[in-house]
C-alpha cells in the first residue's frame, strides 16, 4: 500500500480549521522536575517440596559445590534520577538501617556509559520464518478443561497472528530510573560495592539518601514492606503421566500469586506452556514486579490467584512427553510510594515536589517436576537397547545398584549430577 503524506499546505489549512473551532488556551506553567528514587526488593529460591528455608539453606555448597545458590536469597536495586547537573566529582549515598546487616551506607555510582562499536565488516542477517507448534493449557484443574489446548502453529498461522496469540497481560508501564540525556543516573550495586544481601537482612528502619547531585531523600520503611518471605512449596504430587497438584505456604505479604511452567516434547517439538490463570494467559508479562492496582485488576479478572490461595493443580499429562519441567511461581508485594514534601490540604497553597520514591518488591520460587520420571524412562530404555545389543548367554546388569535412596540421591536425580 502506497504511504501518503501531508504536505506543509495541508498542515496549514488543517491548523486553520482547528482555529475556528478551538479557543486558545493559556500555556500550562512548566513545573521543574522531580528526583526519582526506585528501590527494588525480591526474595529468590529454588525448593524441593517437603523442605523448609534452612534445610535448603543447608544444601549449598553439598555435592562438590553444584548446590551453591540453593535455598533462599534476597537481592536489592537501587536506582536514583536526579534533573541536577552532575557535579566534577559526583557523590551520592544510601545510609541503611543497622538491620540490613551490610554496613552504614550503600555507595550509589554513576555507570559509565559503554561507548559503541563500529564493525566495517557487518554480516547481513536474513529472518526466516520459524518452525514452532504449541499448545497453551490453563487454569488450576487436574483435568484438561474444555477447549483446550490452545493450538499456536506457525506454519498454519501469519507471524501477526501467532504474535497476537502469544500476547498476554501485562501490568501498567512504569519508568524506572535509567540513563537518559539531560539527567544524572546512579545504582546500587556498581563496580565499587556488589556486597551480597544477607538471608537474615532486613530493610526495616529508617533510610536516609544524600549527595551533591540529589535532594535529601528520607524515609523510613516498616513491616509491610520489608523482604518478603521466600516462596516455600510444602507438597507436590504426581508424575508427569498424572495431575501434578502442588502447595505452597502462605507470604504474610503477598497480594496475589501466579505459575507457570514451560515444557518440550521431546518425540514431537512441540512446545507445551501452562499457566495458573482461569483464562487464557500465556504468563509471560506477569513473571515479574506488578503495582498493587494492576494485582487487584488481575485477581478480579481470574488471572492472578488471591493471596488466600495455597494450592493449585497442573492438568494430567499435558507435560507426559517433557521429560520434566519446573513450576515458575511469584508472590506479587505491596509498593511503598512517597512524594516529598506532602502536598497540602488547602489546594490554594501553591506546592512543588521535590523528590519522589518507589519500593517494590516480590517473591519468586521454582520447583522441579518430573525429573526422575524422565530420567527413569531414559534408564529403561537404555537397559531395552543393551538387553537388544547384548550378545546370547551375558549376564545381565543389576537393577539394585541403579535405585536412589535417600535426599541425596533425589536430589542428583533432579539436577542430574
Amino acid at each position: 500500500m502506497k504511504k501518503r503524506y501531508l504536505t506543509k499546505s495541508n498542515y496549514i489549512i488543517i491548523a486553520a480549521l482547528m482555529a475556528c473551532f478551538v479557543s486558545p488556551a493559556p500555556a500550562a506553567e512548566k513545573k521543574p522536575p522531580i528526583t526519582q528514587y526506585w528501590m527494588s526488593a525480591a526474595t529468590e529460591n529454588m525448593s524441593l517440596p517437603g523442605m523448609s528455608a534452612d534445610e535448603m539453606s543447608g544444601l549449598e555448597g553439598m555435592i562438590m559445590g553444584k548446590m551453591a545458590g540453593m535455598g533462599p536469597k534476597k537481592t536489592l536495586l537501587l536506582q536514583l534520577n536526579s534533573p541536577k547537573a552532575v557535579p566534577a566529582d559526583p557523590d551520592a549515598t544510601h545510609d541503611i538501617p543497622p538491620g540490613q546487616k551490610m554496613g552504614s551506607t550503600l555507595p550509589l555510582i554513576i555507570p559509565e556509559r559503554d561507548k559503541p562499536v563500529r564493525s566495517d565488516d557487518e554480516d547481513e542477517i536474513t529472518y526466516e520464518k520459524p518452525k514452532l507448534r504449541m499448545l497453551m493449557y490453563w487454569g488450576c484443574s487436574e483435568t484438561v478443561r474444555p477447549g483446550q489446548p490452545r493450538v499456536l502453529d506457525t506454519e498454519k498461522m501469519s507471524m501477526a497472528e501467532f504474535g497476537k496469540a502469544m500476547s498476554g497481560r501485562t501490568g501498567s508501564r512504569q519508568y524506572a530510573p535509567s540513563l537518559r540525556a539531560g539527567w544524572a543516573y546512579a545504582e546500587w550495586p556498581n563496580k565499587k560495592n556488589r556486597t551480597e544481601v544477607p538471608k537474615n537482612s532486613s530493610l526495616l528502619g529508617e533510610h536516609f539518601v544524600h549527595g551533591n547531585y540529589t535532594p535529601d531523600i528520607k524515609f523510613a520503611v516498616g513491616e509491610k514492606h520489608d523482604f518478603m518471605a521466600p516462596v516455600e512449596f510444602s507438597s507436590v504430587k504426581g508424575g508427569l503421566a498424572d495431575s501434578i497438584g502442588f502447595q505452597w505456604k502462605s507470604i504474610p505479604a503477598a497480594i496475589g500469586y501466579f505459575a507457570m511452567s514451560i515444557g518440550h516434547n521431546e518425540k514431537t517439538g512441540e512446545m507445551i506452556i501452562w499457566s495458573s490463570s482461569e483464562v487464557q494467559e500465556p504468563g509471560y508479562g506477569l513473571m515479574h514486579y506488578l503495582a498493587p492496582a494492576d494485582v487487584t485488576r488481575l485477581i478480579k479478572e481470574k488471572v492472578i490467584m488471591p493471596p488466600d490461595r495455597t494450592s493449585c493443580a497442573i492438568p494430567k499429562g499435558i507435560f507426559r512427553e517433557t521429560g520434566g519441567s519446573a513450576v515458575q511461581f511469584i508472590g506479587y508485594g505491596d509498593e511503598l510510594n512517597i512524594a516529598h514534601p506532602p502536598k497540602p490540604k488547602d489546594p490554594k497553597i501553591p506546592h512543588e515536589y521535590i523528590w519522589t520514591m518507589k519500593l517494590r518488591n516480590k517473591s519468586t520460587g521454582m520447583l522441579p517436576f518430573g525429573q526422575e520420571d524422565g530420567k527413569k524412562e531414559q534408564r529403561t530404555r537404555g537397559r531395552q537397547q543393551d538387553q537388544e545389543e547384548r550378545p546370547a548367554g551375558t549376564e545381565k546388569s543389576k537393577e539394585g545398584a541403579e535405585k536412589d535412596s535417600g535426599t541425596l540421591n533425589k536430589i542428583r536425580g533432579i539436577f542430574g549430577f
